[in-house]
């Protein structure tokens, strides 16, 4: 019997999830299969109810339900209770267990590259759904200090809050003071949506150098203005579609219980853009 998968979100008809994790399902001749589910705002619960009508196998939360997703399952990972949000649940006969692969996929091309986050000082642009998994990541991993710069200064306040809640030293700046600071830094990250559109970076680029580990989580596009910018200043860069990738593997290994086809993925990505 073909077991289904989905990611649900809104919007999500320009979701590369189904690519994935269907490129990964042939790689590997399993017998599965993903879809993209629309549950708008305020009907999550109704959403699940039919999820769990058709007996789904797992499935992926986008925005905006990450964190109300926290409501309506069963049990959860140590990752989701870190992070206080859901991005992957597997059903267990009728069971729902919550984790995060945000975290985890977010640090994964940073481990790849070899590079230390222990005692470094992190600039974080955005204080949305994702922020909070990277800050948790990044103060699990032992950064010394987490700067946090967003437009609303509540939200970065509150970013700010949750990151000197692991223990890590935090701060919050308006976007103005990041741009002017940022060569301080040795990892800068891009969690808002600027560039989502081609819009100019979120920041002034001109502090950032040759030190700087620029990582922007947009992966569509794939050059943000960030990036190019970032590039011109030989900065170290990390692409979205990179985390993409990252916790859409751990998702898989998570449901699977199997190695995923990272090379199959990451083809089938790549040829998206």
């Amino acid at each position: 019997m073909t077991k289904t998968f989905a990611v649900i979100g809104d919007p999500i008809d320009h979701s590369l999830s189904p690519n994935i994790h269907n490129a990964a399902f042939n790689a590997l001749g399993m017998d599965c299969t993903y879809i993209a589910y629309r549950i708008p705002k305020g009907e999550l619960k109704e959403g699940i109810e039919s999820l769990k009508l058709i007996k789904i196998s797992g499935f992926n939360v986008t925005i905006p339900h990450k964190i109300e997703m926290m409501k309506y399952i069963d049990e959860s990972s140590e990752e989701c209770r870190t992070v206080g949000a859901v991005n992957t649940v597997t059903n267990e006969n009728g069971k729902l267990i919550g984790h995060n692969t945000d975290m985890g996929g977010f640090l994964e091309p940073i481990k790849k590259r070899n590079i230390a986050i222990k005692n470094e000082d992190v600039l974080l642009l955005g204080a949305g759904g994702a922020a909070r998994a990277i800050v948790a990541g990044f103060a699990k991993e032992g950064a010394h200090k987490i700067t946090i710069a967003n437009r609303t200064r509540e939200r970065g306040q509150e970013l700010a809050k949750f990151a000197a809640s692991f223990g890590t030293e935090s701060d919050e700046v308006t976007l103005e003071e990041a741009g002017q600071s940022a060569g301080k830094y040795r990892f800068i990250v891009n969690a808002t949506s600027v560039g989502l559109k081609n819009e100019p970076s979120p920041i002034s680029t001109n502090a950032i150098n040759s030190q700087s580990i620029v990582y922007d989580i947009i992966y569509m596009p794939m050059n943000t203005d960030f990036i190019i910018q970032s590039k011109k200043n030989s900065a170290t860069i990390i692409y979205g579609y990179e985390m993409l990738l990252g916790q859409a593997c751990l998702a898989f290994e998570t449901w699977h219980k199997v190695k995923a086809p990272y090379d199959a993925m990451k083809k089938v990505l790549l040829g998206g853009f």
